[in-house]
């Protein structure tokens, strides 16, 4: 597939008040999902008790969570790139808010379920688009730098959110979180109405299904694309496995009062920002799919040394340690990945961008599915499945890697 070009925007920041200002809110964007997992861990166990369901059934709202992000990033792509960043962003917010006041209001596990589905559609708006602008509005060279600045502010959000969720579910009960949410969404649509410009003006391009359909599969057989998008996919599999299994770990088989599951949460999460700067310093001294490679291979032997210490009996303080490895080398994997893959592609960024937020969330619904099936008496499920996520992670990799580094779009 050729990469589409087209002129940057002319919109700039103009001081470094703007420059921080601009990626403080495309942060902001990018933190729906994380917000929506990250607060919401800590109370899964308490609803399954308040509606008296199993735990397993409350498991379906993550699986239905990643079902949701992965379907709408697919819908918002091609939308952001017909009509601009901002009006799917408007309709996506105002969704937002709208699912997380069900959510709170539901009785029914079935219809947390649902509401959890939709709140996820209209999630994936703010990452289509955050992504989406940072190629808009810089250039290819300085695309990672961005997106290291970018997951420096967004990466507060897993560190405070599943406080912000412990505390509320002692102090409120847990449908105070998705009020919490509901207020967060509005604080973003407030943001990107008065201090986020139009970076995009739209383009001519058909929505007809069968054309979207095409340009996904062009960009699916580009090996620059594909290359880094599926590996790195993969390797967000596993860590969708670890937010959709951990809460249950932590609380349930070793005990960390809820309001505590935050410390734990939170320092992995600081583990992932720091990590996630790595990319923007290393990446002009060495090669970055070599960089690339490197931290997926960490990532899966960290993975299988997971695997064999649950086997052998491994208790909290052998089990945190080896977590916080596996979440940051995955902070250092994600960001490399997206400058990689999206660097060769302008006028259909929004596309590209979908992409890479659709495939590691339909990944994360495989994963939260099968941890679902399984018997969670021990942390053997969890860890399973992540090194699993890893191993075919470094296979697709070494399968897929292009044959020469991409080419920068003009």
């Amino acid at each position: 597939m050729k990469p589409m070009t087209e002129a940057r925007a002319t919109f700039a920041p103009t001081s470094r008040w703007r420059h921080w200002e601009l990626i403080f809110i495309l942060a902001m964007l990018t933190a729906f999902g994380s917000v929506s997992i990250d607060m919401y861990l800590p109370a899964m166990s308490a609803i399954a008790r308040d509606l008296h369901v199993a735990p397993h059934v409350i498991a379906n709202t993550m699986a239905s969570f990643f079902l949701g992000f992965a379907l709408g990033q697919a819908v918002f792509g091609p939308i952001a790139d017909r009509f601009g960043r901002k009006p799917p962003l408007y309709a996506g917010i105002f969704i937002y808010i709208a699912a997380c006041m069900a959510c709170a209001l539901t009785k029914s596990a079935d219809v947390l379920v649902v509401a959890r589905l939709v709140q996820a559609l209209a999630a994936c708006a703010g990452g289509v688009t955050s992504r989406a602008a940072v190629r808009d509005l810089f250039s290819p060279a300085e695309m990672p730098r961005i997106f290291a600045a970018i997951m420096l502010v967004f990466g507060v959000a897993p560190m405070v959110a599943p406080f912000i969720g412990g505390y509320l579910l002692v102090w409120f009960g847990w449908r105070a979180i998705f009020w919490t949410q509901a207020a967060f969404g509005a604080l973003a649509l407030v943001a990107v109405f008065f201090r986020l410009e139009e970076s995009h003006g739209g383009a001519h391009r058909p929505l007809h299904p069968f054309v979207i359909i095409r340009d996904y599969v062009l960009l699916l057989r580009d090996r620059r694309f594909i290359g880094f998008a599926l590996p790195a996919a993969l390797s967000n599999g596993g860590m969708f496995a670890y937010l959709t299994g951990c809460s249950h770990v932590f609380i349930d088989i070793f005990h960390v009062p809820p309001q505590h599951f935050g410390w734990f949460f939170g320092v992995n999460a600081l583990g992932l920002i720091s990590a996630a700067q790595l990319p923007a310093r290393l990446m002009g001294r060495i090669d970055g799919a070599r960089l690339f490679f490197g931290a997926q291979s960490a990532q899966m032997l960290v993975g299988l040394v997971l695997v064999a210490s649950t086997l052998l009996g491994g208790g909290l303080w052998v089990i945190a340690p080896l977590l916080f490895l596996f979440v940051a080398l995955n902070g250092a994997i994600m960001p490399t990945a997206s400058a990689l893959a999206m660097r060769p592609f302008a006028m259909n960024a929004g596309m590209a961008s979908a992409l890479l937020g659709t495939l590691p969330f339909g990944l994360g619904v495989v994963a939260a599915a099968i941890l679902g099936k399984l018997p969670a008496t021990t942390a053997l499920p969890m860890t399973s499945v992540m090194a699993g996520c890893t191993v075919v992670a470094v296979l697709s990799s070494t399968l897929l890697a292009p044959a020469k580094p991409a080419q920068t779009a003009t």
